[in-house]
């Protein structure tokens, strides 16, 4: 509980308000807060008439050894201040207007002290929020203890809270640093810790778990999004500069640095979380809490561990993400090494995720499209269904594909090219693909007689074959003699040949008789 003063000093810091005097002049005579002389006038309400005076402080008149109490640099411009207030004006666009319309050349500050009298308003407490068993965690970092090593070198270190809601069991861890796969490992040996997982997690808006802060549309760091589907719980980010969203872990952290670590250093990190765990164990837990009046251990025991959720399988996969742009290649590069990517993503950019085991690439929507195992510096990693059809070799396509090929010539070829392949080797290989070159000049036929010719003579030379098909001799055309028909619509028929030259003749005959007559 705070402090309070005595009712002759209150009513002192009254009367002396009364009489005009200024907060900082009261706070000064009477060597107490300023913060503190303001609470009790704000609660006194409007100014009392004097009633006790301070020993020695005659309230009509200034000290010798202060300044008296200047009057607010913004009261020349009292009634615009308050005409803009009742038009429902901010402090802000008040102090904005009296600037640049009014010619105003004192402070901000001046100008909402004014207004705060002006509107005497009085401030509306807190609601205090209580949570079911199991229903919510609140997770912060705070300063830890130093860590001074043998050699005398010294460094801080960082102290992870979490506390649940209900119970206000809670869970302390220090780390060298506020990173994110150091907040999600903390996370994880929490709930080990407690033997369960509570459903949400308040957080606040630090960066190793919030990219973007907002109060209705947060960003999450997307590996802290894997690890709230890995779990299966929700966290969600308190509002930008208001801790008193998450009191309990405010007051938490608080209570760690000064009950558990003020005053002591550690040789080592180890050192500082061993001696966390046993002040968890014999101090924070067995204390009966200021506003449950209850003891921590006990209602964690018996109400809030039976709630909580069980906790996943396996522990989640840290991993490293970065975007990466695809190459002329069709690989991303990570970490030195080489990951081919499907060709349709072909000078785009990939989101990567990197365990020390695999490498999972995924497009701008986090759906994954490759997957890897992760490679040594300088190597490639190429997943045959990323590579054009065109664009894989004859030789990649192996011998027995080339052997099928070359049976298409006829029977002795395919004999020919096996035995090739028995009696040269893995050289046979650019022989087969000299042999499918020769159809694209030749006839099949032609192809398949020099390969049984070939190997008839145990020859298995690609020039050798190019010379049995140079000396075969050309295919000559077959000659088809055309049928001889008699008969056609075209086609007059024979008699009447016959009776035209009989006709002939007998005209022929009659032009001679009659020239001999004459």
């Amino acid at each position: 509980m705070a402090n309070q003063l005595k009712m002759a000093l209150v009513d002192s810091i009254i009367t002396l308000h009364g009489h005009g005097w200024s907060q900082r002049r009261i706070a000064r005579e009477l060597g107490v807060h300023r913060e503190t002389v303001g609470r009790y006038v704000t609660c006194a309400g409007s100014a009392k008439p004097a009633s006790i005076a301070p020993p020695g402080i005659d309230p009509s008149k200034p000290a010798s050894n202060a300044p008296t109490g200047s009057p607010s640099t913004a009261a020349p411009w009292r009634e615009v201040i308050s005409d803009k207030l009742e038009s429902g004006l901010t402090a802000q666009r008040i102090y904005q207007d009296l600037v640049s319309d009014h010619g105003y050349g004192g402070s901000y500050y001046s100008v909402r002290r004014l207004i705060r009298k002006l509107s005497g308003a009085t401030p509306i407490p807190f609601r205090r929020m209580e949570c079911e068993p199991a229903a919510e965690a609140q997770v912060d970092f705070g300063r830890g203890a130093p860590i001074v090593t043998a050699e005398g070198k010294r460094r801080g270190s960082w102290v992870f809270r979490i506390v649940l809601s209900h119970s206000r069991k809670g869970y302390s861890e220090a780390v060298s640093r506020q990173t994110t796969d150091e907040f999600l490992r903390c996370i994880e040996n929490a709930f080990a810790h407690f033997g369960g997982m509570p459903r949400t997690l308040v957080i606040d808006n630090l960066r190793a778990a919030v990219t973007q802060a907002d109060w209705f549309d947060p960003e999450l760091n997307p590996k802290v999004q894997s690890f709230c589907q890995h779990c299966g719980i929700a966290i969600v980010p308190t509002r930008p500069y208001t801790p008193r969203h998450k009191g309990k872990i405010e007051r938490g952290i608080g209570y760690v640095k000064s009950n558990a670590l003020k005053g002591h250093t550690f040789a080592s990190i180890t050192d500082q979380n061993r001696h966390l765990l046993e002040w968890e164990s014999h101090v924070a837990d067995k204390r009966i809490h200021g506003t449950t009046r209850q003891q921590v251990s006990k209602v964690f025991d018996e109400v809030e561990k039976p709630a909580l959720l069980p906790l996943p399988t396996s522990r989640f996969e840290l991993f490293h993400e970065a975007l990466r742009h695809v190459n002329r290649d069709g690989h991303v590069q990570i970490k030195g090494a080489y990951y081919s990517a499907p060709p349709e993503y072909l000078g785009h950019y990939l989101w990567a995720r990197w365990d020390g085991r695999t490498v999972r690439l995924f497009d701008q929507k986090m759906k994954q499209v490759a997957v890897h195992a992760q490679q040594e510096p300088g190597r490639f990693a190429t997943a045959n269904d990323h590579i054009l059809p065109e664009k894989i070799s004859n030789i990649e396509k192996g011998a027995s594909w080339l052997l099928e090929r070359a049976g298409r010539f006829g029977p002795n070829a395919s004999i020919w090219s096996a035995s090739m392949l028995q009696s040269r080797g893995i050289e046979g290989v650019r022989v087969l693909m000299g042999l499918l070159s020769l159809g694209n000049k030749h006839a099949w036929q032609a192809v398949d007689e020099a390969c049984r010719i070939a190997h008839g003579h145990g020859s298995y030379r690609l020039r050798c074959l190019r010379k049995l098909i140079e000396q075969q001799p050309e295919p000559q055309q077959e000659q088809t003699m055309l049928p001889f028909i008699t008969e056609h619509p075209i086609i007059r028929p024979v008699d009447e040949y016959g009776q035209w030259i009989r006709d002939a003749l007998s005209q022929t005959q009659t032009s001679s008789t009659q020239e001999c007559i004459t």
